[in-house]
């Protein structure tokens, strides 16, 4: 009886399951669901089912993932079509039935191997049939899947929100820039999967601390890999289209396919992007963030060295690390059962440069909770994060017979303004509170003596406690500053010095400013100054300065910093007072207007200006406006040139297809800058239905 067993057709009812498994964006046509969560497909018989009842007795389903599927690794699924399902293993129950067809409900367990799968069925022992593909994913809905988040609107933004907003400058002049994440691109599924793919442990695929460091390693050394040289200059247009960046796919697609554009090194902070976009591709809640002013490559140790010259200006770096302007990383939210209790939540994908081994010894999942109680022991990569965010800086004079004399600095502090986006708005969210405790604080000081505590028990005392600097007679130094400067324009800068000793003092005092990057490499010297000056007792004295870019030895390269730094050395007693305050380069602002809310296929209008501020014409104009859900593919128009002074002005028209918060990207590039970019959402609702 079972030989007559025939199955016409198998209906895995995509566009109903997508819908109820949040993965309607993925895709109407392909089934892709989310685990621990009950699905239906419809079975459609040859001839009515009375027929078949006998061979229906012995209908088992065969779910099968992975290169080699098996049942000892969890690969491989075997399991009846029963009257009710087992939500803790793979189980098959009839829902309803009728003369021809049977409606199923498959549920798989909340700890199921995420991956591309395969659903057969088989009567009796014989061939199996294969009944059609489907892919299953992590289920931060599923209160038993490990990536369970409690709240919805977070589950909005951190698993299904496309339109990220990633923070860069610095922490007095945050700027933001926006990106694409794009998970629910159509290649992107597959992306991911190839790329965890090179990880043959796919029975550890249902782990989500597992996935997480294979895809933080494996990103980690494909970025590597594909990593250019900062360009100098974008004077070709070659050179400026390979410098565009505006979401993950595009990059992700190059990293494996070895096609497309080339990341730069000053780029390289795109791969806490690409990782977000491929950790909620796959459903782990993920977000980017950045902490300004962080310590890196300092081994752990709680103190950097900065040098500086006579003239006031950073000479080369120490081996304890550096201070970069701003670093980028990725958190995810999962559980941590094999950590101590309370460490689950966020956790911080740290990658490292580990030699030989396997692909997780190159990257650690670290709790943020461990960074913010300084808790070693629980991996070593936590004493770098805890010194990313809580080291010192100590500033040490490098005379010219080779002498190095410590000055008498204002504190650096580290790990300042810790952002992220936002839940459902596009606000910039302070999390530094996650990492550490208020500067000054008891606990913020408990912690500490903690952790020095703790280095010094492992013989790693040196850089745990700052020189100490007696001054008889003081010196103070202060800087005055915007905390951006236009690009072109002028700002005012300013050194005061305070002599509190009733004595005359004579002080000499350099000053200057440098290029740097993000990542606290010097670019340039662009310009200095120094004064021999007499302060009398009691005495505060400002000097003033106008700052212009036609005082520059050359102009700064695209996407550094100014850092302006002074250094004030009182004669008699050589002891240098110092101080330093990093600038933003401010580039011309591009203005968009648009309404807030849209009609759904009904034409929509955004007018663009720029104004140019700079003393010199901007020539080749390109104006770009992408924008998913609203323009189809993106379009660019050549506007000529602006004029010193003048504004451009333009209007742009588009079509509206999606509906709900759609973001509007616009892009600017001439000869004076590249990718000026700028964006505005727009509400996108459903055209009102005629009555």
């Amino acid at each position: 009886m079972g030989q007559g067993l025939g199955i016409k057709s198998c209906n895995f009812q995509a566009a109903r399951n997508n819908e109820e498994h949040h993965t309607k964006a993925f895709s109407s046509r392909h089934l892709i669901v989310r685990r621990g969560q009950a699905f239906t497909i419809s079975l459609h018989f040859r001839a009515p089912v009375h027929t078949y009842l006998p061979a229906l007795k012995k209908v088992t389903l065969i779910a099968q993932t992975g290169e080699q599927p098996s049942t000892s690794n969890r690969t491989e699924a075997v399991f009846p079509i029963s009257s009710r399902g087992d939500r803790k293993w793979w189980s098959a129950a009839v829902e309803s039935r009728d003369a021809e067809s049977w409606t199923l409900s498959v549920t798989t367990p909340a700890d199921a191997v995420i991956g591309h799968y395969s659903l057969l069925l088989q009567v009796s022992g014989r061939k199996p049939r294969l009944l059609g593909r489907f892919t299953l994913l992590f289920n931060p809905w599923g209160r038993e899947d490990a990536v369970f988040l409690e709240n919805e609107a977070q589950r909005r933004e951190y698993v299904l929100n496309q339109n990220g907003i990633i923070y860069l400058g610095t922490a007095d002049c945050i700027e933001t820039m926006s990106w694409d994440f794009g998970q629910f691109e159509s290649d992107v599924i597959d992306l991911s999967l190839s790329l965890l793919s090179m990880d043959k442990q796919v029975e550890e695929w249902g782990n989500p601390v597992h996935v997480a460091r294979v895809l933080g390693a494996l990103l980690h050394a494909l970025k590597k890999k594909r990593v250019l040289p900062t360009p100098q200059t974008q004077a070709t247009p070659e050179g400026a289209l390979l410098n565009k960046r505006r979401g993950s796919v595009p990059i992700l697609r190059q990293w494996l396919t070895g096609h497309g554009r080339p990341v730069y090194a000053g780029q390289a902070w795109v791969l806490a992007a690409v990782a977000c976009t491929v950790l909620r591709c796959l459903g782990i809640p993920a977000r980017v963030i950045t902490v300004f002013a962080s310590a890196q490559g300092t081994g752990g140790e709680l103190l950097i060295d900065e040098y500086y010259n006579e003239e006031g200006l950073q000479n080369g770096e120490g081996q304890r690390g550096r201070i970069w302007i701003y670093q980028t990383s990725t958190e995810c939210w999962m559980t941590r059962p094999a950590l101590p209790e309370g460490y689950g939540g966020w956790q911080i994908i740290y990658t490292t440069a580990a030699n030989g081994g396997g692909v997780l010894e190159a990257c650690e999942l670290v709790p943020v909770r461990a960074v913010k109680e300084g808790t070693l022991e629980l991996s070593p990569a936590v004493s770098d994060l805890f010194a990313a965010v809580n080291a010192s800086c100590v500033v040490w004079k490098c005379r010219e017979d080779g002498a190095l004399e410590l000055t008498d600095s204002n504190t650096k502090y580290v790990g300042n303004n810790i952002s992220t986006k936002g839940v459902g708005s596009d606000r910039c969210e302070d999390i530094t509170q996650n990492y550490k405790y208020p500067e000054g604080s008891l606990q913020e000081n408990e912690v500490l003596e903690r952790v020095k505590s703790e280095r010094m028990k492992h013989g790693k005392d040196n850089g745990i406690h700052p020189p100490s600097l007696e001054v008889a007679d003081p010196l103070y130094l202060f800087l005055e500053a915007p905390c951006s400067l236009p690009l072109g324009g002028d700002a005012q800068l300013s050194v005061t010095l305070v002599n509190p000793s009733n004595q005359e003092k004579a002080v000499q005092l350099a000053f200057g400013v440098q290029a740097v990057y993000y990542n606290g490499v010097l670019a340039a010297e662009l310009w200095r100054q120094k004064l021999l000056l007499t302060l009398s007792a009691n005495l505060v004295k400002k000097i003033t300065t106008s700052l212009s870019f036609s005082y520059f030895e050359q102009s700064p390269p695209e996407n550094s910093f100014l850092r302006f730094t002074a250094m004030a050395t009182h004669s008699e007693s050589s002891i240098s007072c110092f101080a330093q305050e990093d600038i933003a380069i401010c580039r011309p602002h591009l203005a968009i207007e648009m309404p807030e809310t849209a009609k759904q296929y009904q034409p929509l209008t955004a007018s663009v200006s720029i104004h140019n501020s700079l003393d010199a014409p901007m020539k080749d104009c390109v104006i770009t406006i992408l924008g998913r859900g609203l323009i189809h593919k993106e379009r660019s128009y050549r506007l000529g040139s602006v004029r010193p002074g003048n504004t451009l002005r333009t209007q742009f028209h588009f079509t509206p297809t999606h509906v709900g918060v759609q973001r509007l990207i616009v892009e600017m590039d001439c000869n004076m800058f590249q990718n000026l970019t700028n964006y505005r959402n727009v509400t996108v609702v459903a055209p009102e239905l005629p009555a």
